[in-house]
């Protein structure tokens, strides 16, 4: 009998799709492959093993029943005899190898001895039409458990044992974990795809990308998740344990003279901006202050609706928060932060963006949470999220629950927050800590206007905690100018770029501090 060189594991399956993925294997199978079919009695492999006979490959097809994707994949891990194992994701799905996926890579293996895990750019195959998905590279800071891998692996079999296999506890995120361990101690490849140069090919319905899928997401399945990486960043040393590293946050400025500065950076938004304003002038705590920065520079429309609520505006109204207005033709989000926080008078900043609006406790409620402990260095609330139609009518997205981001726990939520995009909204920050830390500014590579925030929170949960408004106290406007509706893949990669290379930042800090 040959030596095996590669095991082919993939799922058994009674739908016409399994034949497909089965004869892309068998195209390139040899006495050198053996094929593993995992649950093979939801199957009609009959003819498929006839075939494999006669090409003189191998094929275990014997039954692996287990509670959990993990005790399956272990059974078909520890029976495979190849030192290489390509691993097909095939559940509910057709998935069909190119020519020549195993020399890819059988060479890369052999070319890279530390890597432990490769995959590929790969088709999408949709309605006759082909599209090309063209996946991000492997680092340190690919610590999101949404990020797409696709759904064809090549294992090194000694890495799996060195890890000691699939935790088998896992229901929701078995692969999630299996990469995590892998990339702590061996190197994660990715074959990029230029043009027809897919590994392989899934024959699947795509689903467009929505900023609110995380809030359909099963509770159980984001707990294990949370679970997943928490044991990699104690593995790695850049967990955060409970309370640890906390002071107090610094004192205000000595100018502030009122509670809070709401500051809104806008760029050609006048139809918009005017809500936002007077979202804040209703609060119940009136020592606020509005702040807009505009940065579409001085033709910018927005700037005339600004001035309606200033002095000598037909919308002013000296006995409501005054308005302060700072213009700027440099479209950078960071640049507005800064500038409005050094402008500011109030001891707290709150976020308000130009197309969405503050319930009238907002204030209220953040002013309340700072009170309650001197530790508290952000304070991020929960939020509705409401829709305008085309005749620009406001109504609320009954469907999606008030977002509490529930992630954010007292004792885990600065460690979970590496996993997630989203920290909720709205937030709020000492000024005092904005003039000593600073926005992003778009320093980062990939970073367009995009997680100068984000970036800010990691930093600041690092060394301070985190307060929490549960109730709603921000609404969410979505509409059709606004930038989460109808985003393409090639901003959604870019953005994800950009807040994973904040994580890896995150890491270096906290395994620095740990030390």
């Amino acid at each position: 009998m040959p030596e095996i060189k590669t095991s082919i594991i993939l799922h058994g399956s009674p739908e016409a799709h399994f034949a497909n993925t089965m004869r892309s294997i068998l195209a390139q199978a040899d006495p050198e492959t053996e094929i593993i079919i995992i649950n093979p009695e939801d199957a009609d492999i009959v003819s498929f093993l006839t075939e494999l006979k006669e090409k003189g490959a191998a094929c275990s097809a014997s039954a692996v029943q287990h509670a959990t994707k993990g005790g399956l994949l272990n059974a078909a891990f520890k029976a495979a005899r190849g030192p290489h194992i390509l691993y097909l994701d095939n559940e509910n799905i057709e998935i069909q190898l190119k020519q020549g996926i195993l020399e890819v890579f059988f060479l890369q293996m052999e070319y890279y001895p530390k890597a432990g895990m490769l995959y590929g750019d790969y088709e999408l195959v949709e309605s006759a039409q082909i599209k090309e998905v063209k996946l991000l590279k492997h680092h340190h800071g690919r610590l999101r458990d949404n990020q797409d891998f696709g759904r064809v692996f090549m294992y090194r079999k000694e890495a799996l044992e060195a890890i000691g296999y699939c935790d088998e506890r896992l229901k929701f995120n078995t692969l999630y974990d299996l990469r995590l361990k892998l990339a702590e101690n061996h190197e994660i490849l990715h074959t990029a795809n230029r043009y027809a140069g897919s590994l392989y090919s899934i024959k699947a319905e795509s689903t467009a990308h929505n900023v609110f899928d995380y809030l359909l997401a099963g509770r159980e399945s984001q707990v294990e998740a949370e679970e997943v990486l928490t044991a990699h960043l104690k593995r790695i040393g850049a967990y955060l344990a409970p309370g640890a590293f906390y002071e107090e946050r610094p004192a205000a400025p000595g100018n502030a003279s009122l509670k809070a500065s709401v500051i809104i950076p806008v760029n050609n938004r006048p139809e918009f901006i005017g809500a936002a304003i007077e979202s804040v002038q209703r609060q119940t705590v009136q020592e606020v202050e509005v702040i807009v920065v505009v940065n579409g520079g001085t033709d910018d429309p927005t700037i005339k609706e600004v001035e309606r609520y200033q002095k000598g505006g037909d919308k002013y109204n000296a006995e409501k928060p005054a308005v302060q207005l700072l213009v700027y033709n440099i479209n950078n989000l960071g640049l507005c932060l800064n500038m409005g926080a050094f402008t500011a008078r109030g001891e707290y900043y709150v976020q308000l963006d130009s197309d969405d609006r503050l319930k009238p406790d907002a204030v209220e409620k953040i002013l309340a949470v700072y009170e309650s402990d001197p530790k508290i260095g952000m304070v991020i609330g929960s939020y509705e999220v409401w829709e305008l139609d085309a005749n620009s009518a406001y109504s609320r997205m009954e469907e999606l629950p008030v977002v509490t981001h529930d992630e954010w726990t007292e004792e885990n939520g600065r460690n979970n927050l590496l996993r997630i995009n989203g920290a909720g909204a709205p937030r709020s920050i000492p000024i005092s800590l904005i003039r000593e830390l600073g926005f992003s500014m778009n320093e980062e590579p990939y970073a367009r206007n995009y997680g100068e925030d984000y970036a800010m929170v990691l930093r600041i949960s690092e060394t301070w905690r985190i307060g929490r408004v549960w109730d709603a106290i921000y609404e969410v406007v979505r509409h059709q100018g606004g930038t989460d509706h109808n985003i393409d893949q090639a901003t959604i990669d870019r953005n994800d770029e950009a807040k994973d290379y904040m994580r890896v930042e995150a890491l270096k800090r906290r395994q620095k501090r740990n030390n």
